[in-house]
């Protein structure tokens, strides 16, 4: 009964159908260049919860799309060995175990070597996980491009440090990720509000809004945005907040924000992104299954992975067809 492991809706749950590894020593023995890892946790959401069941929805519900990329013109797993490395422990209610956690588990990946890849969860998961890959790559030499709604630079909310509104705020703070390399894309709606604004301009922050993408058209923006990322930093870690999306390509999120971009924007730029630059982490984030229509919003998400997997393949791709050969043996 072999074969039903090779259907996307039976079987055992892992992404992509890729190996599924549970232990920092079969990382070891595997040498992958990719490792997916679950973040679910949610108790930082300030608004609808449900970003925890975001991992396993989008290992398990989404449709199975196939690994060959039109585009690129390649066979993702042919360059690039993924694998599956479970979920980050997140025990329900403990924000500081959950953070810490999740930072422990993406370092594992991150300090050998492999690109982590980290499903959420809501998007505080970004600060225990973008500071793992500066522990790893170093403090100051890690950019972020980060794809949102909001900019998630408030100091506090109702109370918490660690809410899903401050995380870039914190990575700022810490030194872990400075203000300077920073680039944000599809801000709009009512927040943040100015004194934030006036906060992030005093970081050396860049962002784009939506506003500034129907003016100048999106393939403007992503030409700027990436050329700031390019100029900013050595090694690029990529965040997306599904409510970067419309709500119309992504109602399954905490915090929908009408007036986004379409998916097929924001999954070429993610292509472009990892196609064109270092990438050393990427995460997406805000998926709750259960506001999701249709799936959506799972599909959108698994899409996002799929051209981040891609970029990167053709990434190495590129680069190992342009290493020169052995001299032909009829060369004279």
């Amino acid at each position: 009964m072999a074969e039903q492991l090779d259907l996307p809706y039976s079987g055992l749950v892992s992404f992509g159908q890729r190996p599924f590894l549970t232990e920092p020593e079969q990382l070891d023995s595997w040498k992958p260049d990719v490792a997916i890892v679950g973040a679910p946790f949610d108790i930082a959401t300030t608004n609808r919860p449900g970003a925890r069941f975001g991992p396993r929805a989008i290992r398990a519900t989404a449709y199975e799309p196939g690994t060959y990329h039109m585009d690129l013109g390649l066979e993702i797993f042919d360059w690039l060995e993924v694998v599956d490395f479970g979920d980050a422990h997140c025990p329900h209610g403990s924000t500081e175990v959950s953070h810490a956690n999740i930072r422990e588990r993406v370092h594992t990946i991150a300090s050998r070597g492999i690109v982590p890849v980290v499903l959420g969860g809501d998007h505080s998961i970004t600060w225990p996980s973008a500071t793992a890959v500066a522990d790893v790559h170093g403090y100051g030499n890690v950019g972020i491009v980060h794809f949102d709604a909001h900019a998630d630079t408030a100091d506090i909310i109702d109370g918490n440090l660690a809410s899903h509104g401050t995380p870039m705020r914190r990575l700022i703070e810490s030194g872990a990720v400075p203000g300077t390399h920073f680039v944000q894309v599809g801000l709009r709606g009512y927040w943040p509000p100015q004194d934030t604004f006036e906060w992030m301009q005093e970081q050396g922050m860049v962002w784009h809004t939506m506003q500034e993408i129907w003016e100048l058209g999106f393939k403007e923006v992503m030409k700027r945005a990436v050329g700031e990322a390019l100029a900013k930093a050595e090694k690029l870690y990529v965040s997306v907040d599904i409510d970067v999306l419309d709500p119309a390509h992504a109602p399954g999120t905490g915090t929908p924000e009408p007036g986004g971009i379409t998916s097929a924007d924001l999954l070429r730029m993610v292509r472009q992104l990892c196609h064109e630059h270092d990438v050393v982490g990427v995460d997406v984030v805000e998926v709750a299954p259960a506001y999701d229509h249709a799936e959506l919003t799972v599909n959108a998400a698994h899409r996002v992975v799929f051209e981040a997997l891609g970029g990167m393949a053709a990434r190495r791709r590129d680069a190992a067809n342009a290493k020169p050969g052995p001299p032909s043996p009829l060369a004279t």
